[in-house]
């Protein structure tokens, strides 16, 4: 069964003219009916799961454009790219729980004079890159 702009988009709790958008750069191509209405089939569900999922671990929508292009030329670098993207986040975030879970445990009432937890952030304090 087809669905229609707005069902879709209250599916994935979206705005409308985020499908709209999607739709103007090219990540979805919805049938339209005889009212030129768009008609959203499975292969639309699938996509906009992809776009969302995608989104959410930090692609632009250029990258997913690519991923959603099996034809793309550059599309083994783009996706490589960001992996290792995905891996550097990774290793800051858990850096960063590492650190959390410290200042939560810790005795010192201002965490920033607590030793161990200094080490947590000597990197950056040598002049390290802040991932930012």
């Amino acid at each position: 069964m087809k669905s229609s702009i707005g069902e879709m988009a209250a599916r994935f709790g979206l705005e409308t003219h985020v499908l709209r958008h999607w739709e103007d750069v090219g990540l979805l191509l919805p049938e339209r009916d005889g009212a030129g209405r768009r008609r959203y089939g499975e292969a639309d569900l699938v996509r906009i799961a992809v776009i969302l999922r995608s989104k959410a671990a930090g692609m632009s929508l250029d990258q997913i454009a690519v991923l959603l292009d099996a034809g793309a030329a550059d599309r083994h670098a783009v996706l490589a790219a960001h992996i290792a993207d995905l891996d550097r986040r990774m290793a800051e975030m858990q850096l960063s729980r590492e650190m959390t879970e410290h200042a939560l445990s810790c005795r010192a009432h201002d965490i920033a004079t607590c030793p161990r937890f200094r080490e947590r952030v000597a990197d950056m304090l040598a002049g390290g890159t802040f991932g930012l």
